[in-house]
């Protein structure tokens, strides 16, 4: 597992989950494999949300009543509770993390549908529909990542499972 270690409350976001906040708050999501982690922040007012999606559409999958499982209604919810505290749709920017291709060294793999790759483009898709210019992103690849979004300056610090970090 790849761990960041942060001093301070930190907020952690689970797998299919979502959180929206204000600075001086922190956000962390761990293990992003072929999840993708979205990070849409308003700079001006310092009000950002970060997502733990595991699937590009809600239309594909029966057990869907989890929305924050989703990219597309994910990031409805994200910027719904965004406007709600005061962002402003014109000032947000997005960040991208995960979508890797986890299981692509397994022998047989070739053909089999790569949801990493699906998530990564369902979450570009689902921003630009939106004018939310994607800024920063470190997708795809064949290994794990854990960010840590820290709201008072919108930089994202992003570690992989071979321990190369940096910040966004």
């Amino acid at each position: 597992m790849v761990c960041i270690r942060e001093t301070g409350p930190v907020a952690k976001i689970g797998m299919a989950q979502f959180r929206v906040g204000t600075a001086p708050m922190k956000m962390v999501t761990m293990a992003l494999g072929s999840c993708v982690g979205i990070v849409i922040y308003d700079a001006a007012r310092r009000i950002g949300g970060l997502a733990h999606v595991m699937h590009p559409s809600r239309e594909r999958v029966r057990n869907n009543s989890n929305r924050a499982k989703f990219v597309d209604t994910a990031v409805e919810l994200m910027i719904a509770r965004m406007l709600k505290n005061g962002a402003n749709m014109n000032r947000m920017t997005a960040k991208i993390f995960g979508g890797a291709r986890m299981f692509e060294h397994i022998t047989g793999a070739e053909g089999i549908i790569q949801i990493g790759d699906a998530n990564i483009e369902a979450a570009r898709g689902e921003l630009a529909s939106r004018g939310i210019p994607v800024v920063a992103e470190r997708v795809g690849g064949a290994c794990g990542r854990t960010v840590l979004f820290d709201l008072s300056d919108g930089s994202v610090r992003v570690r992989d499972s071979h321990d190369n970090e940096e910040i966004l």
